[in-house]
């Protein structure tokens, strides 16, 4: 039956009972042409130790917008960032609110069976789990939304659509229950303001059909604190009411909650006692070795030895007993120091972040590096320089055409950062999200008219901490080092917080200790004048507004703090020129081209090989893009090119021109160009393949353009998979002028 619910700028009808019905929870939703399917379903028996053993999988299939999949195999395979990002927010929005003591393995998943290119994927997938959870068996009681939040036009928007939110210079997420906040993320978006610049200036991305003299200019859009407390507090009360409708309308359809067992956090007060007579001092020191470590080696010591005393054997204490009561004791004390002394573990007050070390181009044949250290937190940040090709393809449900990423980070985390003997492997989510919040901090200040393909890399050697904040302050002075131009440096600090009764501490720049044994940690990334990206777990339930703004604000000072390093150490890199890629545009009339390609290919091959250099040529711009391991044969390319194109053309495939700068040929020894009829069908051979289609070498030695557009009936992603060098092919003769001719490919 379907429940049409309209919520937030959108109305979503959710179809129940219809499919999937030997789950223990299913429902459908479709919001405007998209449907998704999301199940819930729990196995019968607990798993021995105590924790949720829950997995959440979101699963996008192609034919949800008409596609095979690619590759050799066409189905389904292994899930790409996005799917595996956002079975992750799925996982941390729905967790927390599991009965404590749930321990029945139990499996989300979500399936997008059609896809709006308009409809935001991960809010629709967020409310189709919840509303799956919510009606099935499992004792959740709660109802969880998530919305996205927008800046457009100087005002707050709920559930902009994604053609809307490339205009946003804000994008919140925030998923949460009636009464609560559960998770947030955030990240500024750079805006595009035009300016007046020469044409040779303008990205070659932009629409031909600009003016010649306008550019668009990038500029760097902070929120300040004040700023992300009010798109949160739009976003609780968007929160507020989608549950409230939820709820209201899926009550009456739950499932009634089925009888299930519980684990009982295993406590004994007498041990309790035991531990605090003899071993206090004991787990005092174990404290301050976690301080300096996120191992808890320590503590399996004390347990060891407890279990050995007189006491322990003829009361009959269990390993396990002892382990979870000295747990909470560890615990106890930890919070104590910090609430009622207002100091921690390693001895720091509530604020102080702890000592930073930075090092820039460590790595000789690094683009650019630096070695990050704060604390027992370390991160070796790695930049490579690539062109376009370098880029990483892949693909949108909600995009028509694949995508090429020129900024990557990539971030691991091997096992001996936390001094951890366990196989290397290939990243997982935590490695996945990680990355994914280092970019989106640092991404508002790069150039987006760059010509460059970025590929950052962080590889965490000692982890007692954020290490994803390190990765950020680290990953933004490596870019420094390999010349990237940054509008502003980007620093992130990990923010920790601890509630006992009317008392509460902010906590900057948190270790591992209390990341396990705070109520909230959160990560706020950004620049001097605001913050570029956030993310936000709260462990505890809801959090006041005041309270949440007084840790931004400790998160600014902290932030400041470690960008002062950051901009002392800026001024002493030393940049690698002698090793940096150098990639070269610009413009030249058109009709030189030819010039510049010369008699099938000739010339542009001879300026390949002699100057080692890589050259895309833009026919209908007339842009030229080069790019080389060396920055002087880079430039020197370039001077030859513009050489030859300021020499005059006597017809012909070069004639008059310069040979590869050994010698040069005068207009009498030029062959008359061939003149051909329209729609004359002729033979040649493909002589070069571009990315926008092949010149074909024709009868009379001279070159035609087989443009992309024409090799086939439908759209042609790429050239070689149709045509090959040297291989013969028969061409229609579609328009000639002079010594420029367009064919089309006769079939």
């Amino acid at each position: 039956m379907e429940y049409k619910i309209r919520v937030n700028n959108q109305e979503e009808i959710y179809d129940l009972g219809k499919v999937a019905k030997q789950a223990a929870g299913a429902a459908l939703l479709k919001i405007k042409n998209t449907v998704i399917l999301a199940t819930v379903a729990r196995d019968d028996s607990q798993v021995g130790e105590n924790f949720v053993p829950l997995t959440v999988q979101y699963v996008e299939k192609t034919y949800a917008v008409g596609k095979i999949p690619g590759g050799y195999f066409k189905r389904e395979t292994k899930p790409g960032d996005f799917e595996t990002l956002t079975s992750r927010i799925i996982d941390r929005s729905l967790r927390p609110l599991f009965p404590k003591g749930y321990a029945y393995p139990t499996q989300i998943v979500i399936f997008v069976l059609s896809c709006d290119p308009e409809v935001d994927l991960q809010v629709a997938a967020l409310n189709a789990a919840s509303a799956a959870l919510y009606l099935s068996d499992i004792p959740v009681n709660k109802a969880v939304a998530g919305v996205r939040i927008g800046y457009i036009d100087g005002q707050y928007v709920v559930n902009p659509s994604n053609s809307a939110l490339k205009t946003s210079t804000l994008d919140l997420y925030v998923a949460g229950t009636k009464e609560e906040l559960l998770m947030i993320e955030m990240r500024s978006l750079a805006s595009m303001e035009s300016m007046s610049l020469p044409i040779m200036a303008i990205d070659p991305m932009l629409d031909p059909t600009l003016a010649q003299n306008v550019i668009v200019k990038q500029s760097v859009n902070e929120f300040d604190e004040d700023a992300i407390v009010a798109a949160i507090d739009k976003a609780q009360s968007a929160i507020t009411e989608a549950t409230t409708a939820y709820e209201n309308t899926f009550k009456p359809l739950k499932k009634e909650d089925a009888v299930l067992d519980y684990k009982q956090d295993l406590a004994n007060d007498s041990i309790f006692a035991y531990v605090d007579e003899f071993y206090k001092d004991e787990v005092n020191n174990a404290i301050n070795q976690m301080a300096k470590s996120e191992r808890a080696s320590e503590l399996g010591k004390i347990v060891t030895k407890i279990l050995g005393d007189e006491v322990a054997v003829l009361e009959g204490w269990s390993k396990e007993l002892v382990d979870s009561v000295v747990q909470a004791y560890k615990k106890k004390i930890v919070r104590e120091m910090i609430i009622e002394k207002r100091v921690r573990a390693d001895g720091r007050k509530l604020n102080e972040i702890r000592p930073i070390s930075i090092e820039t181009n460590l790595l000789p044949l690094a683009h650019g590096s630096c070695l990050f250290t704060r604390g027992q937190t370390q991160a070796l940040a790695v930049v490579t320089l690539g062109n376009d090709k370098d880029a990483q393809m892949y693909d949108l449900l909600t995009e028509k055409n694949t995508i090429n990423d020129t900024f990557m980070v990539n971030y691991n985390f091997p096992g001996f950062s936390v001094g951890e003997a366990s196989p290397l492997r290939a990243p997982g989510r935590r490695e996945l999200g990680h990355g994914n919040l280092a970019r989106r901090a640092l991404e508002p200040v790069l150039d987006r008219n760059r010509l460059q393909t970025i590929r950052l890399v962080s590889e965490i050697l000692e982890s007692n901490g954020s290490s994803s904040m390190a990765t950020i302050c680290g990953g933004a002075l490596a870019l420094k080092a390999a010349g990237v131009n940054l509008e502003k440096l980007v620093a992130g600090i990990a923010m920790g917080l601890v509630f006992e009764g009317d008392k509460h501490a902010v906590l900057s720049d948190i270790m591992g200790l209390e990341d396990h044994d705070g109520d909230m940690d959160f990560k706020v990334a950004g620049t001097r004048e605001g913050i570029t990206a956030l993310q936000m777990d709260i462990k505890l339930g809801g959090i006041s507004r005041d309270v949440l703004k007084e840790a931004l604000y400790q998160a600014k000072e902290g932030r400041a703090h470690i960008l002062g390093l950051m901009e002392a150490a800026s001024e002493e890199i030393v940049i690698n020129n002698a090793i940096l890629p150098k990639l070269e545009l610009f413009s030249v009339d058109p009709s030189k081209i030819v010039d510049i390609i010369g008699q099938a290919g000739k010339t542009i091959r001879e300026i390949i090989e002699r100057f080692e250099v890589s050259i895309d040529l833009d026919r209908e711009k007339g842009e030229v893009k080069i790019a080389g391991e060396n920055k002087e044969k880079v430039e020197a390319a370039k001077e030859h090119i513009i050489q030859i194109t300021n020499k005059p053309s006597f017809g012909g495939r070069g004639g008059g021109r310069d040979r590869g700068g050994d010698r040069h040929s005068s207009p009498r020894e030029e062959k008359p160009v061939p003149t051909f009829v329209q729609d004359e069908v002729v033979d040649g051979v493909v002589k070069r393949i571009v990315d926008f289609g092949a010149f074909i070498e024709l009868p009379g030695g001279i070159d035609g353009l087989l443009h992309v557009s024409k090799i086939a009936d439908h759209r042609v992603d790429k050239v070689s998979d149709y045509l090959a060098l040297e291989q013969k092919v028969r061409v229609k003769i579609l328009k000639q002028t002079g010594n420029k001719i367009e064919l089309g490919l006769e079939r």
